[in-house]
């Protein structure tokens, strides 16, 4: 089985049986706080099917209608995610809210909080699992479900210290204030998700993923690389679209640009070592370019060479050569 449909299968049947036990803490005490961890459960469960299938999605080949692959599917998958943990957050601040002016019974705190105890550290775990996963494989679904579980983990530590907090000093009117500010802390998530999701559906440029491939193309630069601008990078899943200008000497002839073009391709794939697809324009040097082109014996140089500029994100990215 592909690991990432392994992964996401693993989360999806941790989060039913965690959310059977979440609701079960709830029955058994009546707490409005654990009822917010509960509830949080539900969006878990839905969150990873939508993210199973969009894996699924991620999967398939290219095809007449998406030449660049089905994978940014993942972006609206973290989307969606996002959207179903705001609208738990709310949910619940309205829930607890409504509790504190018509409170309930509140008992067997003490059982709950084991109960809430043990889920949360199973969330921790395959949350870590998760998030491992996704950038092994390079799987932005695998990280946002990830991260979320890591989110449920944590509200399910603070509620614990809460119910505990009510369990010895008997102020009841506390679970709803607890409750509450982890559905504030929900909805936050939700919108940090939502907000980077959105990024990645406008095509939002990603500058760790830029600065790692100008950093490789500085670090692997041949002489005949004169200059690299105009230089955008986009991801769909696990896939990289990388397109470029790159300034050649224009002597060279067609054979000769498809070499260098095709070692600029291998180093890309191989050092980022993912499915990366380039599409470079190539340039004429121009007599402007001598004086930081370091070709040796050039026929035509018509100036000294005064020293590199060093590739950057700064300048590799502006669509325009070094010189203008």
């Amino acid at each position: 089985m592909n690991p990432k449909k392994k992964a996401i299968i693993i989360s999806l049947s941790v989060s039913i049986i965690l959310m059977l036990a979440k609701f079960t803490a709830f029955f058994i005490t009546n707490s409005n706080a654990i009822l917010t961890d509960a509830a949080e459960s539900i969006v878990n469960v839905l969150a990873s099917s939508f993210a199973f299938y969009s894996i699924y999605l991620t999967m398939l080949p290219k095809d007449e209608n998406h030449p660049y692959g089905h994978g940014k599917v993942e972006f609206f998958s973290a989307f969606v995610e996002g959207v179903l943990i705001g609208i738990a957050g709310i949910i619940i601040i309205g829930k607890a809210t409504y509790d504190l002016v018509y409170p309930g019974v509140i008992k067997q705190l003490f059982e709950g909080a084991l109960i809430i105890g043990a889920t949360g550290l199973v969330n921790l775990f395959i949350g870590y699992f998760l998030i491992n996963e996704g950038k092994k494989h390079h799987s932005m679904t695998l990280e946002a479900d990830g991260k979320h579980l890591l989110v449920d983990a944590i509200t399910s530590g603070g509620l614990v210290i809460g119910v505990m907090l009510i369990y010895f000093t008997e102020i009841y009117w506390l679970d709803g204030v607890i409750s509450i500010s982890l559905g504030f802390y929900i909805v936050y998530n939700g919108y940090r998700l939502t907000r980077k999701s959105i990024g990645g559906l406008m095509d939002e440029s990603n500058t760790d993923l830029v600065k790692d491939i100008v950093a490789i193309l500085q670090d692997n630069r041949q002489d005949s690389w004169i200059d690299v601008h105009n230089l955008r990078a986009q991801q769909y899943g696990a896939d990289l679209h990388i397109d470029c200008h790159f300034t050649f000497p224009y002597y060279l002839d067609l054979n000769q640009v498809h070499k260098q073009i095709s070692a600029i391709d291998a180093l890309i794939n191989y050092k980022k070592g993912r499915t990366t697809e380039l599409f470079i324009h190539a340039d004429p040097c121009l007599p402007e370019c001598c004086h930081y082109c370091k070709m040796k014996d050039c026929p035509v140089r018509q100036e000294d060479f005064n020293g590199e500029i060093v590739w950057s994100i700064e300048n590799a990215t502006k669509n325009k050569k070094h010189f203008e």
